[in-house]
């Protein structure tokens, strides 16, 4: 941290609390829930408070325990008719693994106790939040909106540390939330705004993109504040490729070929391959099936010699790392940095960039398997429920859009750690969507003029969701 946090900051945080319940007074509890995640998570300060035995203290922790106060309060039928499904099992086991890890370990239950707090925090809090609201087209169609929406408002601020540097946190809280100089990028600047890394900013304006994109693609939304739609969506792309975050751009072309092949080849096999890509990686990884050399030469071709060389670095640390998580294949490491590699005075000797060596050190095999589980299986089950024929239509737009942009983080989590509970939201979501009820006034999206609404009697028998009256004729 470069700088001195000044008072603003736990004030910030504290303050969210008081915010996110007057959301839930001023608006239905689904928008309420959509503007402190996205608002917060774009603007609250990136700190951590450490407590003993207790879940850090940062905004992930706030944001989410700040919605779960404004359900208690204003929507607690919702919370009363929650019902556990057998795909929460993956996240359960995300959130109880770190206790298996501490008694395996001898660290003791107390310990195993606290980190399966933390991590039920940091994942399974924001899954569960995601699970009571966002489990149908119109919800996720909202939350879609939402972040197409704070990737337009956070435009402007991206342009501006593209060029000044990133410096809105530092003159707004006191301190750089990460160093400046890895900022530096082709003659230029790559913003950070109030994010933690201007790689998480990167990939939250590319599914910004891709939202606006494929909500005008598939006619969700047509306008928006009385504006078309490609208005904003090719601003935002233009902002994408000016951050100069060579992976998020690649993730956001990813993003729109997999949209684009899906609906012309009305197979839902594009998707199952940008999965079977992440489960490839890891296996290749743990196995040494492909060599680090191998893989560096590869990007070196592609992308030149200084992505190459970082990618080499990445690398070769995640070989290190791996061979001193597989001496604890099961259960892992637990905490307290057990699964790093020290040298002969103690110190650190690794550095740990991807979130799956990250996992797999700490929590073994059995936590990494629950955390691809988690991620992937919302996106692999969508096809079931949805024709992939479909996913251009209205009402099934939303739901395509957040399962490839679902999918497209959880690819970036094997070079990277960073974490948005914006995306544990639609994972928890699109993990137990539903036939929509009937949507009361008070929830439906006033954003567009042009509301799709729902199918029209003129819509050939090939356009019917599964949901559709016709369809079930």
């Amino acid at each position: 941290m470069d700088g001195q946090a000044n008072s603003l900051v736990p004030l910030a945080l504290m303050a969210w609390f008081p915010a996110t319940l007057a959301f839930f007074v001023l608006f239905p509890a689904r928008r309420a829930v959509v503007l402190s995640f996205v608002a917060g998570w774009m603007f609250l300060p990136v700190i951590e408070y450490y407590i003993v035995h207790l879940p850090t203290f940062d905004k992930t922790t706030v944001i989410s325990l700040a919605v779960l106060l404004g359900v208690l309060l204003f929507d607690t039928g919702r919370l009363l008719g929650f019902r556990p499904r057998w795909l929460d099992i993956p996240m359960l086991v995300v959130c109880c693994c770190p206790l298996c890890s501490s008694i395996t370990n001898g660290l003791g239950l107390g310990d195993g106790l606290s980190e399966s707090i933390k991590e039920t925090m940091l994942w399974g809090l924001p899954w569960f939040i995601g699970r009571l609201y966002f489990t149908e087209p119109g919800a996720l169609r909202e939350l879609a909106v939402g972040i197409f929406v704070g990737g337009l408002v956070y435009a402007p601020l991206c342009l501006y540390e593209t060029r000044m540097s990133p410096l809105l946190h530092y003159q707004l809280y006191g301190f750089h939330q990460h160093s400046v100089f890895q900022h530096m990028r082709y003659g230029g600047w790559r913003p950070m705004v109030f994010m933690q890394h201007g790689l998480m900013v990167g990939l939250f304006m590319a599914a910004a993109t891709l939202s606006g994109l494929w909500l005008h693609r598939s006619g969700s939304l047509r306008n928006l504040f009385g504006i078309p739609l490609p208005v904003f969506f090719i601003a935002l792309f233009a902002t994408t490729l000016m951050i100069k975050s060579v992976g998020a751009i690649a993730l956001l072309l990813a993003g729109v070929a997999v949209l684009y092949c899906v609906q012309y080849l009305k197979s839902s096999l594009p998707v199952f391959a940008l999965a079977a890509v992440v489960l490839a990686y890891v296996l290749i990884r743990m196995t040494g099936a492909v060599s680090s050399n191998d893989l560096v030469a590869t990007a070196n071709a592609a992308l030149g010699v200084e992505r190459a060389q970082s990618l080499e670095s990445r690398l070769t640390n995640e070989d290190m790392l791996t061979v001193r998580a597989l001496e604890r294949p099961v259960f892992g490491w637990g905490g307290w940095g057990r699964a790093r590699i020290r040298d002969e005075w103690g110190q650190d000797v690794t550095i740990t960039d991807s979130l799956w060596i990250i996992v797999l050190g700490n929590k073994g095999l059995l936590g990494l398997t629950g955390l691809l589980l988690a991620l992937l299986l919302p996106t692999l089950l969508l096809p079931l429920r949805i024709p992939a024929r479909l996913w251009g239509h209205p009402e099934a737009g939303a739901c395509a859009v957040l399962a490839v942009i679902l999918l497209l983080w959880t690819l970036d989590c094997l070079l990277n750690a960073m974490i948005n509970p914006i995306y544990l939201l639609i994972a928890g979501g699109l993990g137990a969507f539903e036939e929509p009820e009937p949507a009361c006034e008070s929830e439906q999206d006033d954003f567009a003029e042009d509301d799709p609404g729902p199918l029209s009697a003129g819509n050939a028998s090939d356009t019917q969701l599964p949901w559709s009256p016709e369809h079930n004729a």
